[in-house]
């Protein structure tokens, strides 16, 4: 069973180094995607912070209908920080929410 183990590291890893970087962030973006991270997304009107998300578990950048070309906005699921002390306090409530490309925003892992 290891040498099975060991056998199969191998080619996943050989057919990781085969792949272009492109390629090598997809995978890891669809990995993180499906163990899910704490994110936290900040927006901003100028140096002011005006809105936060916590517990962002990723956003997803809309594709059209019909062509599946990507728009211009990024959406996702998060808690509203009304007071935006980085707590999810009992009475915020998870929602969605869009962003556009041109959104003063930052997108991180909550460091807490």
């Amino acid at each position: 069973m290891k040498r099975f183990t060991l056998t199969l590291a191998a080619v996943a890893l050989a057919l990781l180094a085969g792949c272009t970087q492109e390629q090598q962030n997809k995978l890891g973006r669809g990995i993180q995607n499906w163990t899910g991270t704490d994110g936290v997304l900040e927006v901003y009107a100028g140096d002011k912070l005006v809105r936060r998300f916590l517990k962002v578990d990723k956003m997803s950048t809309a594709l059209g209908t019909d062509d599946k070309t990507p728009r211009a906005y990024r959406y996702g699921y998060g808690v509203l920080d009304e007071n935006l002390n980085m707590v999810a306090d009992s009475g915020e409530k998870r929602v969605y929410f869009e962003i556009s490309d041109y959104t003063n925003a930052v997108f991180f892992d909550n460091p807490h």
